[in-house]
């Protein structure tokens, strides 16, 4: 089942080092299909930014790839609430030798409020959002005010490409229910 999460529907594939990191920890399917939503999401973002914001491009699709892998710990927080996957993934990632600029977005993509967060980091908590088409107007403020320019026409254009991608949201969301915890 976890093979057919990495592979199955037309969400792009995870980067090979996050598909083996899932494949050797045995991560739940759910966790799978979850990650390639949220890092399809982040591609279409990193592409959108690409004129715009200057990102790390690869960080951000690793980061998005990765960002919950703390729930192969904490598979409880699969299907509820918590926060606890997000020290334990940068830790899970860290002990496996992801370096700590990859490792950071599975402890920081609730936190972009933290001081320091960086615009990689805002985009893989975007993503993590927009995803099911959930909009948090703090977190895009954020975005907006890395985008320069005349900020009105900066938030104009980044809603109207985060409606775009949240258009997806429900293929998106059932893909993951597809799979089980």
């Amino acid at each position: 089942m976890l093979s057919r999460a990495l592979t199955e529907s037309d969400l792009r594939p995870l980067p090979s080092r996050a598909v083996d990191l899932l494949v050797s920890l045995d991560a739940p399917p759910r966790l799978a299909a979850h990650l390639r939503a949220v890092h399809d999401v982040a591609w279409q973002l990193a592409d959108w930014f690409a004129d715009r914001l200057p990102l790390d491009r690869a960080a951000v699709l690793f980061g998005a790839a990765t960002h919950d892998i703390g729930k192969v710990v904490h598979v409880e927080e699969l299907s509820g609430p918590g926060r606890r996957h997000e020290a334990a993934g940068r830790d899970l990632l860290l002990a496996h030798g992801v370096e700590p600029e990859l490792a950071r977005f599975a402890a920081s993509h609730a936190s972009w409020t933290a001081p320091g967060i960086s615009a990689e980091e805002l985009v893989v908590s975007l993503a993590d959002k927009i995803w099911k088409a959930k909009r948090v107007p703090d977190l895009e403020q954020l975005v907006v005010a890395r985008l320069g320019g005349e900020p009105w026409e900066a938030f104009m254009a980044l809603d109207d490409e985060l409606d775009r991608i949240a258009g997806g949201a429900d293929q998106r969301l059932a893909f993951q229910s597809s799979y089980p915890i």
